[in-house]
């Protein structure tokens, strides 16, 4: 077996960035972006201040989450150990970005696809050594087998400490640091993060340097940015995706109720396509390569739950434009036997997204393993919401708006004690609790709180008791608008704050 890896030695490393120009020069790397950097850390006080360096790059991991999470093969590990990235088959998902718990990916502004370090393959297999190891004037960066014993890192790395990132998050990583600061390694260590060489850190962010010891602080000084990879589009996803879903999985429950209503009828079936046909197009959108986006069906990687996702969303659209049809024609028998089988459909739609934040191992708040009954829960509120908005314009019977009502006060009561575990209960890493920090009580906690929790679960949930006692549809659509709302306030803040803490 082979596994080719990196040694950096930051007791050699002085800080020259001329690894990060011999990367740039040989791989045409655009402005703004970097497969490997060069991370400045300050610790100590005045006289007795030091600079550490951290030279940062893809981990070519032997448990590469990138690969498991890309949906479309774009990214694969090699048989030397090489994790590489074919750019003519990524679509631009950001999925890997995700995945990877040291942020070495990036979208190339010039392609549009995700590009990160790949040991100069090129250059490997012409039995040459990686460029930024060529460039090097302190020899700080030393290339070999990991698993060949005779090779010199092999010997390195048996006579001296050494230490890697993040090893808790069982990826197996293969770029070894020798003499590294704890500080320089772990992103947790330091603070700082928004203060360059020449600029001094405001006294806004005095707060967040890091005690080391009572007479030590460490201040990242240079560093490099990595702007969050998704947004508004993927808040808004969830949103029209737990419609769908959730108008699939009460379809069963208020045909009991009542089978023969045009709202539990024709216009469930139409709430449910058109929930899933924006989920489809945010999907898209979301791409950074939209026209490839067939590549998830004529490309599949069958361990991603991306590529599953799709597979599910198409499955459901097939199943509501049947029973939709069967609806509209008055098709009795296939429409009662299609309601049951929207159920597990309207589940699995609600569900995947879960498992595929849970495949997004580089970021530990999205790892609850109550996730995916959250998303089910929050998928009938936002079916049942968006079935009471339409109960406004379209008549329904009162049993059935009732049943919509108490949907509402129970999805908002079982929501906020889920989102009360996932804020506030005990949390496996130190990242997980500082993104849960921001989230309840940082910059994302207006959000959560006026937006979330009271916008999108009290006040649903008062308006929908208040029908349940007086009456009134506008009651009832009320309720709905602030629950859809109040949603995306919560998902927006959730998506945001999972990606707020840093990882390299």
């Amino acid at each position: 077996m082979t596994q080719l890896a990196f040694v950096i030695d930051q007791g050699r490393c002085i800080g020259c960035h001329a690894c990060t120009v011999a990367c740039k020069v040989e791989h045409g790397i655009e402005l703004g972006v970097f497969r490997t950097w060069v991370k400045y850390v300050e610790t100590g006080q005045f006289p007795d201040a030091r600079r550490h360096f951290a030279v940062l790059r893809c981990n070519h991991c032997t448990n590469p989450p990138c690969v498991s999470v890309c949906p479309v093969s774009a990214l694969f590990k090699r048989v030397d150990g090489i994790v590489d990235f074919d750019p003519e088959r990524c679509v631009g998902c950001k999925a890997c970005m995700q995945a990877c718990p040291y942020d070495a990916l990036y979208v190339d502004p010039s392609s549009s696809t995700v590009a990160k370090c790949n040991f100069c393959a090129h250059r490997v297999e012409l039995d040459l050594k990686p460029s930024c190891e060529i460039a090097c004037p302190a020899a700080a960066i030393i290339s070999g087998d990991r698993d060949d014993p005779e090779s010199e890192l092999s010997r390195l790395l048996d006579t001296v400490p050494s230490a890697v990132r993040a090893a808790e998050q069982g990826t197996g990583p293969n770029v070894y640091y020798v003499e590294a600061n704890l500080a320089a390694l772990d992103p947790l260590a330091a603070g700082g993060g928004l203060a360059y060489l020449t600029t001094q850190v405001p006294p806004s962010q005095r707060e967040k340097l890091v005690a080391l010891s009572d007479d030590s602080i460490a201040i990242v000084t240079g560093d490099v940015a990595h702007p969050p990879p998704w947004g508004w589009k993927v808040s808004s996803y969830f949103v029209s995706k737990g419609v769908a879903a959730g108008a699939m999985m009460l379809a069963a429950l208020l045909s009991v109720i009542s089978s023969g209503s045009r709202l539990t009828s024709a216009a469930l079936g139409a709430l449910a396509l058109a929930a899933i046909a924006v989920t489809g197009a945010l999907l898209v959108w979301d791409l950074a390569r939209p026209r490839r986006f067939y590549y998830l069906l004529t490309k599949p990687q069958g361990g991603s739950w991306l590529t599953r996702g799709v597979l599910v969303i198409t499955a459901a659209a097939v199943l509501a434009v049947a029973f939709t049809v069967a609806a509209s024609f008055g098709w009795r028998d296939g429409r009662d036997g299609l309601r049951w089988a929207l159920l597990p459909a309207g589940v699995l739609l609600a569900g995947y997204t879960a498992l595929l934040f849970n495949q997004c191992e580089g970021r530990d708040l999205w790892q609850s393993p109550l996730l995916p009954a959250h998303t089910i829960v929050a998928a009938l509120l936002a079916g049942a919401a968006g079935l009471a908005i339409l109960a406004s314009v379209i008549p329904a019977p009162a049993a059935v708006s009732r049943a919509l009502a108490w949907t509402l006060v129970l999805g908002a009561a079982i929501s906020a004690v889920a989102i009360a575990r996932d804020t506030f209960g005990r949390f496996p890493t130190r990242q997980a609790e500082r993104a849960a920090r921001n989230l309840y009580r940082g910059r994302f906690a207006r959000r959560l709180w006026l937006g979330g929790a009271l916008l999108g679960l009290v006040v649903p949930a008062a308006l929908a008791g208040a029908y349940v006692a007086l009456r009134g549809n506008g009651l009832l659509a009320a309720a709905g608008v602030c629950a859809l709302i109040g949603l995306w306030f919560y998902e927006d803040a959730w998506v945001r704050a999972g990606q707020s803490v840093p990882l390299s």
